[in-house]
């Protein structure tokens, strides 16, 4: 006689009490079913990665660098500061951008394609001149969780002749990283306003996207809904694509003078891809523990 947690339906049971005789708790078969796939994921993540340690370029450069980071764990948001003179700097960045990525693979792929059957190449957004321009977006996700295949690789080789004969994968090191978004403030204390800067950090480069200037600090960074009110309806500058390029270039400098170069550039995409694998991983385990309680 087959055993009904074996059944190939895989059907629900209906148990009016979910306490047998005894008192015993009657484990459901999609609970098992749930929790030892669970445990098999969680056992396929940890052997393939280690998120208890951190990677050797992840270290090096926290070691050698003027930022503090604060990591929560448990929580999306990262954050650097450091002091360079009488200024004091924060970058925030998050685990967001690298799962929002994955939710829309196609979502650049549309105007790229575009692009290149018109023979043109896609233009800067939000900035022009000195400002640097922004890499092509890739999609997919390797082991590790980063993002490793572009647009135009979702074509079949067999439809892309220029792929026929070689359809080797590119080495690692020439596969672009995501596109991290940061968020740079810089204050100076004792004096009212911030300087509040939007970018994105992908391929060892900076993209200025947006600039603004607040006459005090608490409209930078609003510590209650009131702030948050009284900020809507200020002028904090024009789109940074807008300023003269001589002007835009020299606020690059100015970031880069701070260290928001291409050494930070680089490390952002990595670690962002270190702490959702590390969060994965613990939400594996948490949820496991719950299902099995």
């Amino acid at each position: 006689m087959e055993n009904r947690f074996e059944s190939n339906q895989r059907s629900l049971l209906y148990f009016p009490n979910s306490m047998g005789k005894g008192g015993c708790h009657i484990v459901l078969p999609a609970d098992q079913e749930l929790s030892v796939k669970l445990q098999q994921e969680l056992q396929l993540e940890r052997d393939t990665n280690d998120s208890d340690e951190l990677p050797p370029n992840i270290t090096d450069f926290l070691d050698n660098s003027p930022f503090e980071i604060q990591d929560i764990p448990g929580q999306e948001e990262v954050t650097l500061t450091r002091s360079f003179g009488d200024e004091k700097i924060k970058i925030s960045f998050s685990i967001v951008d690298l799962n929002a990525l994955n939710d829309d693979p196609d979502q650049y792929a549309d105007d790229k394609a575009l692009f290149d059957e018109e023979g043109g190449e896609m233009p800067e957004e939000g900035q022009s001149g000195g400002a640097q321009s922004k890499g092509t977006i890739n999609q997919g996700r390797s082991k590790g969780g980063n993002f490793n295949v572009a647009p135009e690789d979702s074509i079949a080789p067999a439809d892309r002749p220029e792929l026929a004969d070689d359809e080797s994968p590119a080495d690692e090191e020439d596969e672009p990283s995501f596109p991290a978004r940061l968020n740079i403030t810089i204050q100076k204390p004792g004096t009212s306003g911030a300087f509040q800067v939007e970018a994105i950090a992908q391929d060892g480069s900076i993209v200025v996207e947006n600039v603004y200037f607040y006459g005090k600090s608490e409209h930078a960074e609003p510590k209650g809904p009131q702030d948050e009110f009284n900020s809507r309806n200020l002028y904090s500058g024009p789109p940074f694509g807008n300023l003269d390029q001589d002007l835009q270039v020299l606020i690059e400098r100015y970031l880069d003078e701070r260290g928001i170069n291409t050494a930070l550039a680089l490390w952002v995409p990595e670690y962002i891809d270190f702490k959702e694998q590390r969060e994965y991983i613990n939400w594996l385990a948490n949820l496991k523990s719950f299902i099995d309680a």
